[in-house]
């Protein structure tokens, strides 16, 4: 018979795994908003690809865990589920940085200050939701955690959008126009897997609290 202690050690596992991936999610976006807020300098892409391998290895634990275990936490789908979302997270901060790289001076003048607030919100959003998973949280504190991401994600649609329109007015060279589009189109990419993450969490929520 497996004992009660070794049940607990694997659901910890698993909840220190997820915890893990979530916070090299919030490093790698902390890492962009760090180059977003001194334009003057490019980024180098080791960093974020360091980042996202970091994050790629956890994922990889958290499958060969699954595999050889029994009985989970949460449903392992749910598990494989959250572990996918949030390497996605890092994995498109590593595209925005390779563009910029690639935009060079072009880069330099782009004003991504609006974007820096609604980053910042969205990963400490979800590094709480994550957290507060193996201690079983009330569904109306995620739900109203999920809302703020909704919100949030549905703020990013707006300037997107007020983005594109200023873009096509032709105001900017051809050019820059089109790198434009490109890096505001990923960074709110990045907070729609914020929002994919809260909403696998949402439906975890929803079947085991």
């Amino acid at each position: 018979m497996i004992s009660v202690l070794r049940l607990f050690s694997q659901d910890n596992l698993f909840f220190d795994l997820l915890e893990a991936a979530a916070q090299e999610a919030k490093t790698s976006v902390h890492a962009l908003l760090i180059v977003i807020r001194t334009p003057g300098q490019l980024p180098t892409l080791e960093e974020f690809v360091a980042l996202r391998k970091e994050d790629k290895k956890i994922r990889q634990r958290l499958a060969a865990e699954l595999a050889k275990t029994f009985v989970t936490p949460i449903d392992r789908e749910d598990i494989d589920a959250l572990s996918h979302a949030l390497y996605r997270i890092p994995k498109t901060v590593e595209k925005f940085a390779e563009r910029m790289i690639i935009a060079g001076s072009q880069a330099a003048t782009m004003d991504f200050s609006r974007h820096v607030i609604l980053l910042e919100q969205a990963t400490e959003i979800i590094m709480e939701m994550v957290k507060s998973l193996r201690h079983r949280p009330k569904i109306e504190v995620i739900r109203q955690q999920n809302q703020q991401l909704q919100k949030i994600e549905g703020d990013a649609d707006k300037l997107l959008s007020e983005l594109l329109r200023e873009i096509y007015s032709g105001k900017y060279p051809p050019l820059q126009a089109m790198l434009l589009r490109d890096l505001y189109e990923l960074l709110e990419k990045i907070i729609d897997r914020c929002r994919d993450a809260g909403n696998i969490i949402m439906q975890i929520a929803l079947k085991h609290f």
